[in-house]
């Protein structure tokens, strides 16, 4: 994965950004030699989002599945989640 420094996106702008994902999917943004934050396309991150999605879906069925769930109204609800807090 290619690291961008903070000043080399100060000092270049997008078009360092442009240069790295056009050989990268991916590209981490260094601050002061720390790795902090991600830079991707719109394409990736909707794929990844997608894929989260999905995993969730295929947890929900599973739990749906094995009886792991609560029957109860929209009021019943609300009052175990206030009561959890």
């Amino acid at each position: 994965m290619e690291i961008l420094t903070a000043n080399d996106l100060k000092t270049k702008g997008i078009s360092a950004i442009n240069d790295d994902l056009l050989k990268n999917q991916e590209i981490i943004v260094s601050v002061h030699g720390k790795s902090k934050y991600i830079l991707m396309d719109m394409d990736r991150y909707n794929y990844l989002r997608e894929c989260e999605l999905s995993a969730a879906v295929v947890e929900s069925i599973k739990e749906y599945q094995s009886g792991d769930f609560i029957n109860e109204s929209v009021d019943e609800h609300i009052r175990r989640i206030k009561n959890e807090l």
